[in-house]
């Protein structure tokens, strides 16, 4: 494998950035000799609250299923776009990143070849940019997803839930007591694309039975079957920790390129 660390001049922050990549390059390990000669697979991946980029794909998958990993850092952002200058992380992951891979190293050219997934704020990331940009990825792995809309819309001033206080969600996303129905809602996006007749990305969710986040990733599993979009939906054992992200990334990958 090839690790990259790339800074750029990001249009969509107002300042310099950087984003981490992994390309498999060996062609004597992982996958066929045949399979080489194809196109690369991608991979946006997408950190959680309080984190940063890092590669949390176990060694080895990416050089047998032949992806690159393209890893953002979204701060504490949801991966959505603000009102203020430079904080624009939705543009940055689902517009800026890719078309900058594709110009750079002839990466994520269509949305059969191009996936996204998440863990936490980045499972909530990952499943709202694929279904805000449905031309560009193609599928969507959600791992532990901080569904947290429905929560946070009846915040109110002066409150705090434990994870950050009732401003902060207003600057991420936005007016609360209307983001039930604005396009930051991953629901809402989901009855936009249906309403158009547009293609809506294929999706896998998964989720501990111990995590506090269960109920919410049940709500948004039962509002995709009552909208009858096709999805797949895996609960196990586990909580909200690497050990749960690290055993299930290894299925969303299967799911995503292992084409035998």
């Amino acid at each position: 494998m090839a690790y990259f660390r790339i800074d750029y001049n990001s249009n969509a922050l107002r300042r310099t950035a950087n984003f981490e990549m992994l390309l498999p390059n060996d062609p004597n390990a992982g996958a066929p000799a045949a399979e080489w000669e194809k196109p690369l697979y991608t991979l946006f991946l997408l950190h959680g609250y309080h984190a940063k980029a890092y590669n949390w794909v176990p060694d080895g998958l990416a050089q047998q299923y032949r992806f690159a990993i393209v890893i953002p850092t979204g701060e504490n952002s949801f991966y959505l776009d603000g009102p203020a200058t430079g904080t624009k992380y939705q543009t940055m992951v689902g517009v800026e990143l890719v078309d900058y891979v594709r110009r750079t190293f002839g990466l994520a050219t269509k949305p059969e070849n191009t996936c996204i997934a998440g863990l936490s704020m980045g499972g909530f990331g990952a499943l709202h940019t694929g279904l805000a940009y449905p031309e560009t990825f193609g599928k969507i792995g959600a791992l532990s997803s901080a569904l947290i809309v429905h929560g946070i819309s009846k915040m109110k001033p002066g409150t705090d839930n434990g994870m950050a206080n009732y401003d902060y969600y207003v600057r991420q996303f936005g007016p609360l007591d209307k983001l039930e129905a604005s396009d930051k809602n991953p629901e809402a996006l989901v009855s936009k694309l249906k309403a158009a007749k547009k293609k809506i990305p294929e999706i896998y969710m998964a989720c501990g039975t111990e995590d506090g986040l269960l109920e919410t990733n049940r709500e948004f599993h039962n509002f995709l079957l009552k909208e009858k979009v096709p999805h797949e939906y895996h609960e196990a054992p586990g909580d909200h920790n690497p050990a749960f992200w690290s055993e299930h990334i290894v299925n969303i990958v299967k799911w995503m390129f292992d084409k035998a």
